[in-house]
């Protein structure tokens, strides 16, 4: 079946159905500025190891992939560079798994 014998709503769908995934990929994170680069080591129980550090989650903790989706700390394994805020008690409260660019990039301001 070629394109020409498709209807032309059919192509208006599948090309449109295409366009929020090609945008979302081309837009950068938004990804504060005081957030801290380091290489972080995801364990289970909700800890986290910065260095020789180990830190909890916050109850609302949110992780992000590297395709800014947000995932369970259950799923995250192993070390990553990462951009991360913690919260006032000093528990990990946001976290922003970077790609490979995000991470060989500078800081902002720095």
């Amino acid at each position: 079946m070629s394109l020409r014998a498709l209807p032309l709503s059919v192509l208006l769908v599948s090309a449109f159905g295409l366009l929020p995934s090609l945008v979302s990929a081309a837009l950068p994170r938004m990804i504060p500025d005081e957030a801290a680069k380091v290489k972080m080591r995801f364990s289970p129980a909700g800890l986290v190891q910065i260095g020789d550090r180990a830190l909890r989650l916050s109850p609302g903790a949110q992780i992000r992939d590297p395709a800014n989706r947000i995932v369970l700390p259950a799923y995250v394994r192993g070390e990553h560079t990462v951009r991360v805020l913690l919260d006032n008690n000093g528990q990990v409260h946001r976290v922003w798994i970077l790609t490979p660019q995000e991470a060989a990039a500078p800081l902002p301001g720095r």
